[in-house]
């Protein structure tokens, strides 16, 4: 389809990612047939997507015979209660167990209700190393993307995400005032209980219930003091609009 000049996919691609909380999980079963399957996700800082998954699962299953799969994520909006109006992103890669902590943490920040799971001995964090994507978003807005395209770079980032469990904690516990202004003024969303639930060098996540946002800095940012500038800078844009 030929492309529309005014749009721009990698962003687009990036912002479902890191916006859908659950999608369609494909595998392979025995036999070689696709099988699918509703899974909730969050992100890595990178914003590969991370799965909460039980061994007992047949999807699960499928994955320790064949580790190709693909997950198809849906972006928030649309109109006139088009489902198919919004943007959507599907996913091929392979699915791994990952138990690096920060993905567990990163999963459970959006997901709370999963803790009360997580360590069940059957249930283990897989993540999706992505191998490529396609984006639908309209008309004209059709694309394929590499991982480098829809990913967040990480080089010479290691202290902003090492400051990343100890911001969170502060942006929650003494700035819940920023966090809302961030969704209401900057974002134009619904009020709420407005938490924040990531950090990477691109932006920051939040949640509010079943609401989630994603605001994105106005330049990419690697270690803890630039965070404390830019997220300090944001809270005034937000109270001066």
């Amino acid at each position: 389809m030929s492309p529309d000049p005014e749009f721009s996919a990698p962003p687009a691609a990036a912002r479902v990612l890191r916006l859908a909380a659950t999608g369609a999980l494909a595998t392979l079963t025995g036999d070689g047939a696709p099988f699918a399957s509703l899974v909730t996700t969050a992100t890595s800082h990178a914003g590969e997507p991370i799965l909460l998954l039980s061994k007992l699962a047949v999807h699960t299953q499928n994955l320790a015979r064949d580790p190709k799969a693909s997950l198809l994520l849906v972006g928030p909006g649309g109109e006139g209660g088009d489902p198919l109006a919004g943007a959507r992103l599907t996913l091929v890669g392979t699915v791994g167990r990952d138990d690096d902590p920060a993905l567990r943490r990163r999963f459970l920040a959006r997901h709370e209700d999963a803790a009360g799971y997580a360590d069940f001995a059957d249930f283990g964090f897989f993540r999706l190393a992505v191998a490529g994507g396609h984006l639908v978003a309209g008309f004209g807005r059709i694309v394929d993307l590499k991982p480098d395209q829809m990913l967040t770079d990480l080089d010479g980032a290691d202290d902003l995400i090492g400051a990343e469990t100890s911001a969170i904690a502060h942006l929650n516990g003494d700035h819940a005032e920023a966090l809302s202004l961030y969704a209401t003024r900057l974002l134009a969303l619904p009020a709420g209980e407005w938490r924040a639930t990531g950090v990477d060098p691109a932006g920051i996540d939040m949640r509010a219930g079943g609401m989630r946002a994603r605001l994105d800095f106005p330049r990419r940012l690697t270690t803890a003091a630039e965070l404390r500038r830019t997220l300090a800078d944001l809270a005034k844009e937000a109270r001066a609009a």
